[in-house]
């Protein structure tokens, strides 16, 4: 591989993107275009389209088994045919009651999609103790479903409770996007746009890849991904185009790693 490691790259995703490796990256956090704002790099004639060849490119890099989480709005592959190239496995529902956009003539959209693609017909892997929720359902009504013979003697055993919580399913409305008080918001220039919560990547980075494995982040804006791979001993390729927000996201890193305990 041409590209450093755990260094972000300054340029674009997709001539970049041909400098890496076949077969290389476990894991692939794609935040870019949404292609529904009028800010530069969001001015995509047509996102579906867009949205397929990245989705080509990636998968030649991905390892067998390896993920893509890809962020968008509900239309966001809906007019596309992937499946020569992933299998999508799931269209998670990153929900936001609070936004502030009141429609006056359509029903405002509250949730962003985060499509969840594999390489193949299984993950290489889903560490599921790793991103586990609380339970919130009533104990009377555990135990009730619990009795239920399928789960008692059959093949839903499994889905019994677990102290440890539970699957936080596809649906997400327990991390909630930042705001301008927020104290790890890096600049207001990549608010609601640019920067996602650390949270938020942080549960995509420890379900779907394991100490040492590389990530690959395209789109890195102001470094929440590195920043996410850094603190949990993910490798990371990272690119962005804006070289200010470059100097920002190093900054994120540089930081960080005078605060991390040394590992003796």
């Amino acid at each position: 591989m041409a590209l450093q490691r755990n260094v972000i790259q300054v340029g674009d995703a997709l001539t970049l993107i041909d400098e890496v490796d076949d077969e290389s990256i476990d894991l692939i956090v794609c935040d870019g275009p949404y292609g529904v704002t009028q800010n530069e790099w969001d001015r995509i004639a047509d996102i579906q389209t867009y949205n397929l060849e990245l989705i080509r490119k990636f998968s030649s890099k991905l390892k067998d088994g390896g993920a893509l989480y890809l962020f968008g709005k509900p239309n966001c592959i809906d007019f596309i045919d992937y499946r020569p190239y992933l299998n999508l496995k799931r269209k998670i529902v990153w929900y936001q009651p609070s936004r502030l956009a009141q429609g006056r003539i359509n029903y405002t959209n509250n949730y962003d999609i985060i499509c969840y693609f594999i390489k193949g017909d299984r993950p290489s892997c889903y560490n599921l103790d790793s991103i586990r929720v609380s339970q919130l359902v009533e104990l009377e009504h555990r135990l009730r479903c619990e009795r239920v013979p399928s789960v008692t003697n059959g093949k839903y055993g499994k889905t019994k409770f677990n102290g440890k919580g539970k699957n936080p399913g596809d649906v997400w409305g327990d991390i909630k996007q930042l705001t301008y008080k927020s104290k790890e918001l890096v600049c207001r220039d990549a608010l609601n746009t640019i920067q996602k919560p650390e949270k938020l990547i942080e549960r995509l980075v420890l379900a779907s890849s394991n100490p040492g494995d590389l990530v690959l982040d395209p789109f890195a804006g102001v470094g929440t991904c590195p920043v996410v791979c850094q603190q949990h001993g993910r490798n990371f390729v990272a690119f962005e185009i804006n070289p200010e927000f470059v100097n920002l996201a190093n900054a994120r890193l540089e930081k960080q790693v005078k605060q991390l305990p040394l590992v003796v």
